[in-house]
């Protein structure tokens, strides 16, 4: 879907659609994530609505979804070549705009850092993975380092 909203969906929180270089075919929904995680691309983006990532609706509600939908693919990042990150893109909308971000995967350090992290240090830290230059504001960012064991 491409349009701004349907239902509880919405587009602005799905980014890749706006990207005209990426397919529309590589737009899926959630209901097409794989069992077999070594189906996936090397890159995939998980957007749920705006109940699952709590925007309208209790954080019970948004663990809930987490845990039933991606709490496999979690636990198998952990022990293969993979890295779930999770990223809020809002915070309770204090001046100091902390968001919940979390990596898991098997080369993630466990732990909590000081390491000042947003989305563009998080598009920047996959830019680099793949050897590629940081685009538009991610540019700017150095990629996130202090994770990684």
């Amino acid at each position: 879907y491409t349009g701004c909203t349907k239902g509880k969906y919405a587009r602005k929180h799905n980014s890749w659609v706006s990207f005209g270089n990426v397919p529309s075919s590589a737009n899926k929904r959630f209901s097409s994530f794989p069992s077999d995680f070594t189906k996936l691309p090397d890159v995939a983006f998980v957007t749920p609505d705006l109940c699952s990532d709590m925007h309208d609706c209790p954080v019970d509600t948004g663990d809930k979804w987490l845990k039933k939908n991606l709490d496999a693919y979690a636990q198998w990042a952990k022990t293969h070549n993979s890295l779930l990150i999770v990223n809020f893109d809002e915070d309770s909308g204090t001046s100091v705009n902390q968001i919940f971000t979390t990596f898991v995967g098997a080369h993630v350090k466990p732990g909590s850092y000081s390491e000042s992290i947003n989305h563009y240090s998080i598009l920047r830290t996959i830019e680099a993975a793949f050897g590629l230059p940081g685009i538009a504001n991610a540019a700017n960012k150095p990629p996130i380092t202090s994770v990684w064991q």
